[in-house]
């Protein structure tokens, strides 16, 4: 009776771990290497796998001889359309075994692949909540000296992103304010303060339509305020895992309020015609790179303009210590009389990142 016991357990353990083998994907490259694991995802040409000993590997969807996924899979065919099916291959072609409508396709009308977590990642993309996937990033950069000077120096950028499937929101802040004693005598040599908010809504793959308003003081350019609100349409030139490049273009309106020291206050408005650029890119898994573009010709008072360019890095030391620079730049063609044209605003420091 014992050995009959025995023999039952080791039966049913040797069941158990058929089972547990069984239910690895497989797959089978055209070179004959074979890799075992759990299905990821596929997007785009390539095919990532979840690897018991090796991690995450990443194959190309063209080199795959042969698939079997004996995990149920979020399967995207042509026409965005969605099954929840296994998948093998059979005589070249793949069989999707969806309960309710089973079908065989070729390898390239599988748009894409998902795991339960990358689909529920994927419909969170779609319908985001308010508070969802924002990345705020920021620092407070704070410099100084004693003794036969005395100065201060105190910087403050802050981003926040908002990127979704449909509609990309961002929001800055920029601000330094610096004072200086020198021989008992006090003088603020920097203050000027800048910010704003962005909103782009896709249109199709590559077309969004964009709209933005910014504010900006600046003492020593006797800028008491300025104000300016545009929209317009962009183009998604480049698109990929690691970053984005977009041409935009449109129309403005510009209030801007001076406070000369030796002279009245005075306003100007003017309608402004815009075009630039937005980029970012991923240099490697630690640092990252963020550049912004606008030249803004005035309508109103033909020949004049200004410019700005924004330009940051970051790099991550630990899950929300940064470093970042930043370099922030305005050109103003026709400023207050006695007032430089361009003004720069650069930072550097630790920084914080968050993600939601």
């Amino acid at each position: 009776m014992t050995h009959l016991s025995n023999g039952i357990r080791f039966l049913a353990a040797a069941i158990l771990c058929a089972g547990f083998a069984q239910a690895a994907d497989l797959i089978v490259l055209k070179d004959g290497d074979r890799v075992t694991g759990d299905i990821v995802g596929k997007d785009g040409g390539k095919l990532t796998v979840q690897s018991k000993n090796f991690g995450l590997i990443t194959v190309n969807w063209d080199d795959i001889e042969t698939i079997n996924a004996q995990n149920p899979l979020y399967v995207v065919l042509p026409g965005d359309r969605t099954v929840k099916a296994t998948i093998q291959s059979r005589d070249g072609r793949i069989q999707v075994a969806a309960p309710d409508a089973p079908q065989t396709v070729e390898p390239g009308e599988i748009v894409a692949l998902r795991n339960e977590a990358g689909q529920a990642a994927y419909e969170r993309m779609l319908r985001p909540g308010l508070l969802d996937l924002w990345t705020i990033t920021g620092s407070l950069n704070i410099a100084g000296t004693k003794g036969n000077a005395e100065t201060s120096t105190i910087t403050t950028p802050i981003n926040f992103l908002r990127a979704s499937n449909t509609s990309r929101t961002t929001a800055y802040f920029n601000s330094i304010r610096a004072t200086a004693t020198i021989n008992g005598v006090d003088a603020q040599t920097a203050q000027a303060v800048r910010g704003g908010w962005g909103y782009n809504r896709n249109l199709t793959s590559r077309i969004f339509a964009t709209t933005f308003n910014d504010y900006e003081f600046d003492k020593f350019q006797s800028l008491d305020l300025r104000v300016v609100l545009g929209g317009g349409l962009g183009y998604q030139i480049w698109t990929a895992e690691r970053g984005r490049l977009a041409a935009v273009a449109g129309a403005a309106w510009n209030r801007e309020k001076f406070d000369p020291v030796d002279a009245e206050r005075f306003t100007r408005n003017a309608a402004e015609a815009y075009w630039g650029n937005d980029f970012n890119y991923k240099l490697n898994a630690r640092t990252s790179l963020v550049q912004s573009f606008r030249m803004f010709n005035n309508l109103s008072q033909t020949g004049e303009y200004r410019m700005n360019f924004d330009i940051g890095a970051a790099t991550q030391l630990t899950k929300w210590l940064t470093w970042n620079v930043s370099l922030s730049d305005r050109f103003l063609s026709n400023p207050v009389p006695g007032r430089q044209k361009n003004d720069l605003l650069y930072t550097t420091g630790l920084g914080f990142t968050f993600a939601r």
